[in-house]
Parts: C-alpha cells; sequence; structure tokens
C-alpha cells in the first residue's frame, strides 16, 4: 500500500524510532511526518519512505483536513495521535 498525505506512519530508522507520525506530505521518495510536538506542522521530519511504516489510512479529523489541505494545530495532532495509540495499545492487549 502507497503511503500518501495524512496516514499513519511508524518510524523505523533514527533516534525517532517507534515514534508514530502523520503525513503531512509525500514526494514518492520522501515523506514530510510531524507529531504536533516533536516536529510541528511549519518544520516537519523528511524521511525517506523505506524508514517508515504505514500504520492506519485513518478516517479522524485531523487526517481528513491534511488530505484536503484544511487548517490543521499540532494541537490536533498531539490529541488525534494519543487516542489513536491508546486504541491501538487496548487493541493489542485483547481491551
Amino acid at each position: 500500500m502507497e503511503i500518501s498525505k495524512g496516514d499513519l506512519v511508524e518510524s523505523l530508522a533514527g533516534h525517532d524510532r517507534g515514534d508514530w507520525f502523520f503525513v503531512v506530505d509525500c514526494d514518492g521518495t520522501y515523506a514530510a511526518v510531524a507529531d504536533g510536538k516533536c516536529r510541528k506542522l511549519f518544520h516537519p521530519k523528511r524521511k525517506k519512505l523505506k524508514h517508515v511504516r504505514l500504520i492506519a489510512r485513518t478516517d479522524c479529523l485531523s487526517a481528513q483536513r491534511l488530505r484536503t489541505g484544511g487548517e490543521v494545530l499540532d494541537s490536533e495532532l498531539r490529541r488525534d495521535l494519543a487516542r489513536l495509540r491508546h486504541q491501538n495499545q487496548s487493541h493489542n492487549q485483547g481491551g
């Protein structure tokens, strides 16, 4: 599955390995990713696509706005990432 704008990805390499991000932009070789905390929307991290793994193509408000070009706040990214990570942990623990 191809990674595109608004997707939820996990970093596979670098000091941020294991962290989750939203894809802010993607050009086929690199993805610009942001989490709203360490990597803000105005200065996203540029990562090679081979160094990220697609977690989900989510329909949360932040992802929808990123896809359509709407305004997204860093606080919205943080909130949605925390909620999605919590849902994933609950699902993996059988809860």
